[in-house]
């Protein structure tokens, strides 16, 4: 793209945020095909422990019938999910910086 085309504001953005990235010393990595994929199966591992935490959570609320119990169940599946997602967030920033 020459200099004399006009930007859209996407392009704008971007150009300050890279721009913004190299002031702060922050530098663009090109992730590895190895890092791909440990992302890809970080992913994978994920869906299948969120699918396997629902048919679960699914299975005990058919099961419950107190008011209460379901409240309490339901809190226990947002923790559970919560904290899968977290070690998912946290796994993917370990490959992605190479600590892996």
């Amino acid at each position: 793209m020459s200099e004399e085309e006009p930007k859209s504001a996407i392009e704008l953005a971007m150009a300050r945020l890279k721009k913004k990235d190299q002031d702060a010393g922050v530098s663009e990595r090109p992730l590895t095909d190895e890092q791909r994929a440990a992302i890809a199966e970080a992913r994978t591992v994920c869906e299948a422990k969120l699918a396997e935490r629902e048919i679960l959570h699914q299975s005990a609320l058919a099961r419950a019938a107190d008011p209460d119990a379901l409240a309490a169940l339901e809190d226990a599946y947002r923790r559970d999910r919560d904290r899968i997602l977290y070690d998912r967030d946290k796994k993917l920033e370990e490959i992605r910086k190479g600590d892996r």
